[in-house]
């Protein structure tokens, strides 16, 4: 296990050897600046975790740096030193959220108590958000069809390495909840998990956000600000519909994914980070590349174990559990009283499309409960548009049926050639690295 990071801020070059020393020596990692500047400027200064800082520094206040470092999404406990320390700098100290506080000349061993309890205190409070994620609000993966059971098993064997992931499915298939399921069974799940909806964010502002910014990089930017590859250092970073990155954006994107490293916008500090990458889509990628509108170097970078999510009209023997679950909890959040699905319900949310998959269906079970006063929710529940959609409109569209008959056709050449794709794709009369980019596509794996 790596070492943990300790950066101490302090003017006093003897304070700053002192403390080195006797930190060093029990294995922690030290840095030492002796002003705000330096610390500003230092490329681990939003790294580090924990933080020692002097109150009163040559160019400004240790609280204010204090209150600058919060405010910046650290939270590494911080631990005050001051040369004549009051009850009134320790009280304010701790409401700007030190951990801590000293008081000079430093007993070597009140410094390791107040470091240790500092870093048990973080290790305890990331522990508790992991456990929040996963026993608290966050949504259970729900489903024993075979097909999103296959998703789910290639998931867990991809988390157990640093594999990069790309999940292909359509919108509202789940493929966040896969993200986190890898995050929390890989070696990284002690790290945070920062996700990124690549299509959410302003073109402009996507650099800025992936990668932070320093302070007057531009027009606005009054403060530092650390992107999320830094917060999600140590940890797994989600890129939600990575095919809507720009192609500024994704040459960066490329550089760390090869090299680890990065700089701010408006910087030339390089800044390295360890950071696992799950990414996923709801385009065709592959196709994407062949267009040129997507990097071919960065589609392979991003889909070294492409999973492919399937659709909820692919799964309708789940969808039962699931209605059942998204009114279950629906009811405990509103504090509703309980409500049950009647039986004659299922058959129709079985036969719908679901355009709107895994997401679709929760915000109707929610629309149900919410305007059904009866305890029972029936047919009549149901939306009349929801309905009448389902008993006259087509099953699937023309895409999806292509699709379909694509991914059949294929496999069947797959399994008649043993999986070899030189003979599958003489068989097909396609070109051998167009059949590698359809299986990738189509998240094709042997077993389907």
């Amino acid at each position: 296990m790596a070492s943990k990071r300790i950066l101490i801020v302090d003017d006093e070059e003897n304070i700053g050897r002192s403390l080195r020393m006797i930190l060093e020596r029990e294995g922690y990692q030290v840095t030492f600046c002796r002003s705000v500047a330096e610390f500003t400027k230092h490329p681990d200064a939003g790294r580090a975790d924990a933080y020692l800082l002097d109150m009163k520094l040559p160019d400004g206040s240790g609280i204010d740096l204090l209150k600058a470092v919060k405010q910046n999404g650290t939270s590494a406990p911080a631990i005050m030193i001051s040369g004549h320390g009051t009850i009134a700098d320790a009280v304010e100290a701790t409401r700007a959220g030190a951990f801590d506080f000293l008081e000079k000349p430093l007993s070597r061993d009140r410094v390791l108590l107040a470091v240790k309890h500092a870093m048990e205190h973080s290790t305890l409070r990331q522990e508790n958000e992991r456990l929040r994620e996963l026993v608290g609000t966050s949504p259970k993966m729900i489903g024993s069809s075979p097909a999103w059971q296959r998703a789910v098993d290639q998931a867990s064997m991809a988390a157990r390495s640093d594999a990069r992931v790309l999940l292909i499915g359509e919108s509202g298939t789940g493929k966040e909840l896969l993200a986190a399921h890898i995050h929390n069974a890989s070696p990284f799940a002690a790290g945070p998990f920062v996700k990124v909806n690549c299509a959410a964010i302003p073109t402009e502002l996507l650099e800025t956000e992936l990668f932070g910014h320093e302070k007057g990089s531009f027009t606005g930017a009054t403060a530092l600000r650390r992107g999320k590859f830094e917060l999600a250092d140590g940890g797994t970073i989600f890129l939600d519909e990575v095919g809507d990155l720009h192609g500024a954006s994704q040459a960066k994107l490329l550089r760390v994914l090869q090299e680890g490293e990065f700089h701010r916008v408006g910087g030339e500090q390089i800044i390295h980070v360890s950071v696992r990458v799950v990414s996923a889509t709801n385009r065709d990628l592959a196709g994407m590349v062949a267009a040129e509108k997507f990097r071919e170097d960065l589609y392979y970078r991003l889909s070294v174990v492409p999973i492919r999510v399937p659709a909820l009209r692919e799964r309708p023997h789940d969808i039962r559990l699931m209605a059942e679950y998204f009114l279950e909890d629906f009811c405990g959040r509103n504090n509703f009283k309980r409500k049950v699905l009647d039986e004659g319900v299922f058959p129709l949310l079985e036969s719908y499309a679901w355009p709107g998959n895994a997401r679709e269906l929760r915000n109707l079970i929610e629309r149900m409960a919410i305007l059904t006063p009866a305890e029972l929710l029936t047919r009549d529940s149901i939306p009349v548009e929801v309905r009448v959609q389902r008993e006259a409109g087509p099953k699937s569209t023309i895409q999806e049926a292509r699709e379909s008959a694509e991914r059949e056709h294929i496999l069947r050449a797959l399994d008649e050639s043993s999986w070899n794709v030189s003979g599958a794709a003489r068989a097909l009369g396609m070109e051998r690295t167009n059949l590698h980019k359809r299986i990738r596509a189509l998240g094709l794996t042997r077993g389907q």
